[in-house]
């Protein structure tokens, strides 16, 4: 009686495993094989929104941006000649060209200022340049704008006003009386007027991109005696330019200084006469 019992405990606990092995394998049929426990990699998460106000489809590092680039610098030297040289030479390894070139004299320093354009990618390496060696700067400015937008805007009403010059170039073609034509040309020249002032916009932009401005200005003192002595060589050269001009103008009058000799002289004779 015992044996019969503990055979049929064995054989319950036989079908159990059996049920739980086959209950296993179709779980483990009915998950996708991405849901599996046995899987290491984590689903991958979706890509990052794009940037606000660009396309979905479009890239933000891709849009090229627009950038003006300008410097203004102002320093001592003790040699104005050697000083431009290095400037010029500077100016034409990288490119560029002077635009202005001014000089200033006054009472203490010989001044001299360049406004210089270069090509914006040798921007750096001209400043470098014309600053090597020089310890103090009166003042250094470099400037950068970004005109990115700006840039974009005008180019999409180009694009526009173009597009509308066109769709109005086939309604005079279509035209059929004579005040139709002249209301189209009139809008025809509206449109045309704003293009070409747009698109001078767009120049202006594509030049200050395109080329760099760099104003340069270095100077030399001049010490008070050589000022003392400039202004005495300046009086004695204006003093004797006076007696010149004097006796000039003496000589400018001799009719008159004339005719007062004689008249000196007539004078004298007649009272002569009258004395006797």
């Amino acid at each position: 009686m015992k044996a019969k019992w503990i055979f049929l405990v064995l054989t319950l606990i036989l079908v159990n495993c059996n049920n739980r092995q086959s209950e296993e394998g179709s779980f483990s049929r009915d998950v996708p094989p991405e849901m599996s426990l046995e899987s290491d990699q984590a689903p991958p998460s979706p890509p990052p929104p794009p940037p606000p106000g660009e396309a979905p489809g479009q890239s933000y590092n891709t849009i090229e941006r627009k950038l003006i680039k300008n410097g203004n610098l102002s320093f001592e030297t003790d040699n104005l000649p050697a000083t431009r040289r290095k400037v010029l030479y500077a100016v034409k390894a990288n490119s560029g060209y002077i635009s202005d070139d001014q000089e200033t004299r006054s009472d203490d320093r010989i001044s001299h200022t360049l406004q210089v354009r270069v090509p914006a990618a040798h921007f750096d390496t001209l400043l470098n340049t014309i600053t090597k060696g020089v310890s103090h700067f009166d003042y250094k400015q470099i400037n950068v704008s970004d005109v990115t937008e700006e840039f974009i805007d005008v180019s999409a009403r180009v694009k526009a006003k173009k597009e509308m010059e066109t769709r109005y170039l086939a309604l005079l073609k279509q035209a059929k009386t004579v005040s139709n034509m002249l209301e189209i040309e009139r809008e025809l020249g509206n449109i045309r007027a704003e293009i070409e002032s747009i698109e001078g916009r767009l120049r202006y932009l594509t030049d200050q991109v395109a080329y760099s401005t760099l104003s340069v200005t270095y100077y030399e003192k001049i010490h008070s005696q050589t000022a003392f002595g400039k202004h005495f060589r300046e009086g004695f050269r204006n003093g004797w330019n006076n007696l010149v001009w004097f006796f000039i103008g003496i000589v400018n009058l001799w009719p008159f200084l004339l005719l007062a000799g004689i008249g000196i002289w007539l004078f004298r004779r007649w009272r002569k006469k009258v004395t006797r």
